[in-house]
């Protein structure tokens, strides 16, 4: 790990082999009621200590970020989700309805301006992945990252344009349709391979489409997750899924492979939604599994 600091930020950085991943926050530690995202209450939440303080408070509320990653390898910059977005018509997530913040300025400081970016990875299309796919120009939705392909997962986009909860909050509409009008979408399978280093792997459950990004150099593995597992307490209690989840049993299935594959191969894991180092190793517990390490290397 090697944080770079610009101005008041503190932009977290990774090396796996030769690829580079920099992590940049759009809303930090977004703090509440696990039962609110989860199928689990603030009891069972206390009961694990080494979730706290970085990912649970002493009440056994949650803690989650919004927050995307970049990825640069063999001269190929990457952004896996990004976020929510500015202006966004979200009255179906309040909390996150007409946003006005600086991501923008946030990524052009960790060195990342828009037009540097080649390709948009999105591990699956809700609305807090996808937000910053496009913003508003002169009253229209244009593409945020004009010079970039847009890599969508076949099955997801169908899954997404029939998605009632995406429509309830508009997201399909203004951060996905945008993309396609301006032919800067690219479909592939949900194992596709981008280069040497990095590939999608299917993680189906949360959508029947999903998708996480392995990266893979020089004996090095890390995984960003996408929301096949939003919280580490998903680890530990490995049937809990989120409320929208499409199919919790698959959900589930995926969480146990991918955690046994994860900590058999030393895997770095980079929770979407992770709060504090975000960069996670798991080690088995009792039952399920637990942080072991908090440091990515």
């Amino acid at each position: 790990m090697n944080d770079m600091a610009a101005g008041n930020i503190v932009f977290r950085r990774w090396q796996i082999g030769d690829v580079r991943i920099t992590r940049v926050i759009e809303v930090e530690k977004v703090t509440l009621p696990p039962d609110l995202i989860l199928q689990i209450d603030a009891t069972a939440v206390q009961t694990h200590d080494w979730l706290m303080p970085d990912h649970a408070d002493a009440d056994g509320n949650i803690m989650m970020n919004i927050q995307a990653f970049l990825l640069e390898v063999g001269g190929m910059t990457i952004m896996v989700d990004p976020c929510l977005g500015n202006g966004k018509d979200r009255e179906g997530a309040a909390i996150y309805h007409m946003r006005d913040g600086p991501f923008l300025e946030d990524l052009e400081q960790a060195g990342f301006p828009p037009e540097s970016i080649d390709v948009v990875l999105c591990t699956h299309l809700h609305f807090d992945h996808v937000g910053w796919n496009t913003r508003l120009v002169d009253g229209k939705w244009v593409p945020t990252f004009a010079n970039a392909r847009y890599l969508f997962a076949k099955g997801e986009f169908e899954d997404a344009k029939a998605d009632t909860w995406q429509t309830s909050v508009n997201a399909f509409e203004d951060s996905i349709q945008p993309i396609l009008d301006a032919g800067l979408a690219d479909f592939v399978e949900v194992d596709h391979r981008l280069c040497d280093e990095i590939s999608l792997v299917p993680t189906p459950g949360h959508t029947n489409g999903h998708c996480s990004i392995h990266i893979s150099s020089q004996g090095k593995h890390a995984v960003i997750t996408g929301d096949m597992i939003h919280h580490p307490i998903q680890a530990r209690h490995t049937k809990v899924c989120s409320h929208v989840c499409v199919d919790p049993d698959a959900a589930e299935a995926t969480r146990l492979s991918s955690l046994t594959e994860w900590c058999e191969n030393d895997v770095l894991v980079l929770g979407s939604h992770f709060c504090g180092p975000t960069g996670v190793y798991f080690e088995p517990d009792v039952e399920g599994w637990k942080l072991k390490s908090e440091t990515g290397l």
